[in-house]
């Protein structure tokens, strides 16, 4: 299919969309669209349609006409809303630019953070925050992320850069190195990209980075991995992927910061109880990293109490809104609570009945038999199939779990 490009509207800001747009907007869009028209505490932004994805590649790895200048109308907004400007030396605007499809593709994806930051904007981020420390820390975060993702420069060469440096602190902890270490570092890392790259340097214009993020992430829809994840799990390569432009918030600004993932229920037992890990003074990348050893979600209630009871709170009113246990991802930018994303959780075949149980049959029927501890089917084989009426649904059941074939003697009719 080719796009009519003239008037096409490739952008949408959060505030537009919802999870009836998710072919449009990705699942990662629509839910987070969905969440800020709840109110939820989500950073502003807006979404890259993946219609964009799929003219991008049909047109040789070229934006379609208009997307890039609406793009650029929709960073203005995103400044209004935060107050900040993109690129400006006294308070910068600062975006995370990732990646959502229709269909969840874990770890097959491209994300990048802490984008607009250069060796002018590092300085007034210092200032604004009146931690030097902190900001450049985000600049050599970002450095390495974008030299590995968008410049294709291996990650292990900023890795053993920054193992050098951790060993000569007295933790080995990255979070130790000073601000003097931390601006070697940077150093270190732009000479590695010149080297690898033969002479291209890391670029400091915003708009520049922008652009390259953006094209890596569609870019990424067609890696051999993303392709190879799509014919595994049926996926249809003409789905495309959208891209998410939010404005930053900062889990690494101090130990009243920190950032982590929760699912709504445990994904393995199926057990009604907040499940998931947390950093403080940390960026989502330590997490998923393992740079670092996250901690039970639980253990928040100590350290953050006032931002633990709220993220309970979230997590209970996005489930009963979903109607689906659900991964949740969040930060705590000193002690404010910001919801990144949300999105249905993976979770094992006993945890997807346990889960389904109550929902689906009467509370006569008690717990589902041992016997039936795990269906014949995986939930990821069976979404969005609907269990037919005529059998144990007492309530609407809910996309959790989905027709695999009940046997006759715990449906309803049999209990009759």
């Amino acid at each position: 299919m080719l796009y009519e490009q003239r008037d096409h509207k490739w952008v949408y800001l959060f505030a537009e969309g919802g999870t009836e747009m998710k072919s449009l907007l990705g699942g990662k869009g629509a839910n987070v669209a969905e969440m800020t028209q709840a109110g939820l505490p989500v950073p502003p932004g807006f979404t890259i349609t993946t219609e964009a994805c799929n003219a991008y590649t049909q047109y040789e790895n070229q934006f379609p006409e208009g997307m890039w200048s609406q793009a650029q109308i929709a960073l203005t907004q995103v400044e209004a809303d935060t107050g900040k400007q993109f690129g400006d030396r006294q308070k910068p605007l600062l975006v995370s630019v990732r990646s959502g499809a229709a269909i969840s593709m874990p770890g097959m994806m491209d994300t990048v953070l802490n984008l607009g930051l250069n060796d002018e904007t590092v300085e007034g981020l210092a200032k604004l925050t009146d931690n030097r420390r902190f900001a450049l820390d985000a600049y050599r975060r970002f450095i390495a992320m974008f030299g590995n993702i968008v410049m294709k420069v291996p990650n292990e060469k900023f890795s053993r850069a920054l193992e050098r440096f951790k060993a000569q602190t007295s933790s080995g902890r990255d979070t130790d190195l000073s601000a003097g270490q931390l601006d070697e570092l940077i150093t270190v890392y732009k000479r590695i990209i010149f080297t690898d790259r033969h002479g291209d340097e890391f670029p400091q214009d915003p708009y520049e980075q922008l652009r390259m993020a953006i094209a890596a992430v569609f870019d990424s829809w067609n890696t051999r991995r993303a392709i190879d994840y799509r014919r595994v799990h049926r996926i249809p390569d003409d789905l495309g992927t959208a891209v998410n432009v939010q404005a930053m918030v900062f889990g690494n600004m101090g130990w009243d910061s920190g950032t982590g993932v929760a699912f709504t229920r445990n994904p393995a037992s199926g057990e009604k109880k907040v499940f998931g890990e947390y950093l403080l003074n940390a960026q989502g990348e330590d997490v998923v990293a393992g740079i670092r050893t996250p901690k039970s979600i639980h253990e928040m209630a100590d350290e953050l109490p006032e931002s633990y009871g709220q993220l309970m709170s979230i997590t209970r009113r996005l489930e009963a809104h979903y109607r689906d246990m659900q991964d949740i991802e969040f930060t705590i930018e000193q002690g404010k609570l910001w919801i990144l994303q949300t999105r249905t959780g993976k979770r094992t075949g006993a945890a997807a009945v346990k889960i389904a149980w109550p929902a689906v049959c009467p509370p006569a029927l008690g717990p589902p038999p041992a016997r039936w501890s795990s269906p014949p089917m995986t939930p990821s084989a069976t979404t969005n199939k609907a269990i037919p009426s005529s059998w144990c649904v007492t309530r609407p059941a809910p996309t959790i779990f989905t027709a695999w074939p009940w046997p006759k003697q715990f449906s309803r009719r049999a209990a009759a």
